[in-house]
């Protein structure tokens, strides 16, 4: 039986290529949740007035991709310390959050968590929130499978954002 998962990690482009690449992974879609706006627009999430943020909405198998996995792969692509957005895309629209289906889910995002923050990995809090998945929202066509349909644009975004120094200095030599 398929489950969802929904993580909002900053610029959605970025949190596809880390999830779509497993086996028992269906689908990852780019879109928005979170906010008070139906069906929003890039530009109206972009602005930070809908409430919504960026997410990745992930259809799944737990019995052969479960659900602690995911959550690793999650803290694994983002900073759980910064709260404002996300290495270069800063604002609402693009802070860190676990959106979470039932009650199982959110008991282990739970506990991801407070291993994470218990593991003294950051020098500041992990403040990453946890709460009900809201609806979800795809984005435009041309944001799906971004780093598939336009893989130079996609390396160039991911090279200028700070995003992959951040997790080699945080997770990478850390565990060396």
């Amino acid at each position: 039986m398929l489950e969802k998962a929904t993580f909002a990690g900053g610029c959605f482009w970025c949190m596809v290529k880390p999830f779509d690449q497993f086996d028992g992974i269906e689908s990852v879609i780019s879109g928005y949740t979170g906010g008070h706006l139906a069906n929003p627009s890039y530009e109206q999430v972009k602005s930070g007035h809908s409430g919504h943020l960026e997410a990745v909405e992930i259809t799944f198998d737990p019995a052969v991709f479960p659900y602690e996995q995911l959550l690793d792969i999650f803290w694994q692509q983002i900073d759980p310390t910064d709260n404002d957005g996300q290495f270069q895309d800063r604002g609402a629209s693009y802070r860190p959050a676990i959106f979470v289906h039932n009650e199982e889910q959110r008991k282990l995002a739970l506990a991801s968590r407070k291993q994470l923050e218990e593991s003294g990995r950051f020098d500041k809090p992990v403040i990453t929130e946890i709460q009900d998945a809201e609806p979800f929202y795809p984005a435009e066509d041309y944001h799906q499978d971004f780093y598939l349909k336009n893989p130079d644009h996609y390396a160039q975004d991911r090279a200028e954002s700070g995003r992959d120094e951040f997790l080699d200095s945080a997770w990478k030599k850390a565990d060396a």
